[in-house]
């Protein structure tokens, strides 16, 4: 993968894209909006096709990354877009409600169809939402966090309601994807920078 610049010496942050993928109503759109806009909204209507978004963020290090983000659609009559927007993504959020077991599965045919159809040295990290509901979850953190050392994908419980491990979760992601390319800059591949000046997007549902 080609990069552009240096962010330590000039102030470039280092920008990726990110797509988040996962059943409807896991809580894609209102993990994003947490992230992006340090909100939460008990309810959003359904994304439509993908929604983009922009944030930066600074490192404990001190490096400062970007991150633009498609929070893809979960109904099934949408499927068929999804290569479009983790094409060239160097970095996936596979996401499920530990409340419903199915969201799981269907989580690890999002993974699957990752490593099969997406960049080879994609990074992905697997989201159990809805933290907050820990008391009616059907997926234990055991199961979860096996699955993910099974696939070696990164692994958070979070809660977009509660904010838990929201930013943390991003904050790792990006620390992997630095240490993967060795701190270079932004990427030149034009998959990776769709539309980056705009920062419109539409709702989605749930925690």
């Amino acid at each position: 993968m080609a990069h552009r610049g240096s962010f330590v010496s000039n102030g470039t942050p280092f920008q990726f894209k990110l797509v988040l993928l996962g059943e409807s109503a896991v809580g894609k759109s209102s993990l994003a909006l947490r992230f992006v806009k340090g909100q939460f909204q008990d309810f959003q209507e359904s994304t439509i096709g993908a929604a983009f978004l922009t944030k930066s963020m600074t490192l404990d290090g001190g490096q400062l990354v970007k991150f633009e983000i498609w929070d893809t659609a979960g109904q099934e009559r949408y499927h068929s877009l999804t290569p479009m927007y983790y094409r060239g993504a160097p970095a996936a959020v596979v996401m499920y409600d530990i409340t419903e077991q199915e969201s799981f599965s269907k989580a690890k045919s999002w993974v699957l169809e990752l490593k099969q159809q997406a960049s080879p040295d994609i990074r992905i990290a697997l989201a159990g939402n809805k933290l907050d509901l820990n008391a009616t979850r059907s997926v234990s953190t055991e199961e979860g966090k096996a699955y993910a050392d099974e696939q070696d994908l990164l692994f958070f419980e979070t809660s977009a309601k509660s904010n838990a491990n929201v930013n943390e979760m991003f904050a790792a992601i990006a620390t992997e994807i630095l240490r993967v390319n060795g701190g270079s800059g932004g990427t030149d591949d034009p998959d990776n920078l769709l539309l980056s000046t705009d920062s419109n997007r539409k709702g989605g549902c749930c925690r």
